[in-house]
């Protein structure tokens, strides 16, 4: 197979200039740090299920017992757990709501105001989750009020980054450049899980308060230092210096016949040097080729990924009797495999210049990962092995499909008059993977609760199957078109 000319001769490398480092960068930093805010709650729940239950203060010298009988949430460590399940799901359902409408808005506004605004509004409300904490305050509805503040804001990061980086790296090695960028989740969680566990001896809420301060930080840079796109500082889109680079062009999505048509620059954001052009609808985005299936497998995908993100340290400490500490480190190899799968499947698919194949391979042992993982021993150097294994079929397809796939659809050439439209298709295709991941998370907890862990396996197992059947049509299409044009280059030689 003759390999793309963007991996011949170091072109793809050629193309790039020190802003796209710093584009590539500062959006890397700044959604790994939403992620590091998401990651300590899942790496705290444990001292916080302590912490809402009478056992943890029945024996405190600080509070009598008639003191914490007043203040106590859960008469058991299970109802804290379900009510902790309840909040993931709450924080998710408005993370999903208000992606739609942050694509929408970062189509519509400056992408760097609305990154820079979710990063540092976020950040205040994990300060004012500590601050409850140390008042000693405890209610279930403010908890709940917190979550769905926090899934809101945190919903401005994502549609603005993807569209950022798609301003600045085209079609050509999109997938091996996304897939490498796309790790700044796992990074995130990563890094969340370290700071989460160097400060967990002194409180969760120290841990809360660490991740704020430093997210907070990072917003304000990414207000002074993120250029949305390169027409403001007067460079020529990416697009536009592929535009003679035929292999580049092919879509790896649609399959469709116009492969070799001229995708425009967009997303052109900045003020008066540079005319704006109309935004898509939002009727008219859910409507583009692959938005709908890929929508509804990231829906199934994002449940199995989550799950693992919110439960995996509680998993470890509940299941096989691990500290919190060690579990929280220990999780740190689910994100490890995720960003090597996510890297080297997005470099595979630019090869292949096809993505739904290379995604179902994956899926498919992504099964056989998850039934080896179910029966994992009680042996840390094997769990971790197996949970690379898993985060590498399983993370690495989400990866593609939230990035590299969103940018794909996003610049279809049935848009091509309208450049405003990354935003609006990534929110679409993240915020129904959001709405599936927060159905998951109570799923997860109830199934847990009732059936034990086993079953919420074969529940990642069924829902990965899922995944795989709604792309099935894109896959028997790219395969198709795969084939055929193998067989027009064999002609032509």
């Amino acid at each position: 197979m003759a390999w793309p000319n963007v991996f011949q001769r170091g072109s793809l490398l050629s193309q790039f200039s020190h802003h796209h480092v710093v584009v590539f960068l500062l959006t890397f930093f700044s959604y790994s740090l939403l992620h590091a805010s998401r990651k300590t709650f899942s790496n705290v729940k444990v001292s916080i299920s302590e912490q809402w239950t009478p056992s943890a203060f029945n024996t405190s010298v600080e509070l009598p017992v008639e003191i914490w009988s007043s203040n106590h949430l859960f008469p058991s460590a299970e109802k804290a757990t379900l009510f902790l399940g309840t909040l993931d799901t709450i924080f998710l359902f408005s993370y999903a709501v208000g992606l739609f409408i942050s694509g929408i808005v970062g189509d519509r506004l400056n992408l760097r105001w609305v990154l820079s605004f979710g990063m540092c509004s976020s950040a205040l409300v994990f300060v004012f989750g500590a601050l409850t904490e140390w008042l000693r305050f405890y209610n279930k509805w403010l908890y709940c009020c917190l979550w769905i503040v926090n899934g809101l804001l945190q919903s401005t990061g994502w549609p603005c980054v993807v569209a950022v980086m798609g301003n600045w790296f085209g079609k050509a090695g999109r997938g091996v450049v996304f897939g490498l960028w796309s790790a700044c989740a796992s990074v995130g969680n990563i890094l969340g899980a370290c700071l989460a566990s160097s400060v967990l001896q002194y409180g969760y809420e120290y841990a809360f308060l660490v991740t704020a301060s430093v997210q907070f930080a990072g917003g304000i840079v990414i207000f002074f230092g993120l250029l949305v796109s390169p027409e403001e500082i007067g460079l020529s889109g990416i697009e536009a210096e592929e535009n003679f680079e035929e292999d580049s062009h092919r879509p790896l999505i649609n399959g469709g016949e116009n492969e070799d048509e001229y995708e425009p620059n967009y997303s052109i954001q900045d003020d008066s040097s540079v005319a704006q052009v109309k935004a898509i609808s939002f009727y008219q985005a859910c409507c583009l080729p692959g938005v709908i299936p890929y929508s509804l497998a990231y829906a199934c995908l994002k449940l199995v990924n989550y799950s693992f993100f919110f439960w995996l340290p509680f998993y470890l400490s509940n299941n096989f009797g691990w500290k919190e500490a060690e579990a929280d480190k220990l999780s740190i190899w689910y994100d490890v495999g995720g960003i090597i799968g996510g890297t080297l499947q997005g470099f595979i698919s630019d090869v292949l210049q096809k993505r739904a194949p290379v995604l179902a391979l994956s899926l498919l042992l992504a099964v056989g990962s998850l039934i080896g993982y179910s029966r994992s021993p009680n042996d840390k150097s094997i769990n971790a092995l197996l949970m690379t294994v898993t985060g590498f079929f399983i993370g690495g397809p989400s990866n593609m499909i939230s990035s590299a796939i969103s940018a794909d659809l996003g610049r279809q050439e049935l848009i091509q008059r309208s450049s405003e439209a990354l935003a609006t298709v990534t929110g679409i295709v993240d915020g129904s993977g959001s709405i599936g991941a927060a159905v998951g998370q109570y799923l997860v907890s109830l199934i847990r609760d009732k059936l034990g862990w086993m079953w919420v396996f074969y529940f990642f197992i069924l829902m990965t199957s899922c995944t795989i059947v709604f792309i099935s049509p894109l896959i028997v299409r790219e395969i198709f078109s795969l084939v055929l044009r193998r067989q027009a280059h064999i002609l032509r030689e």
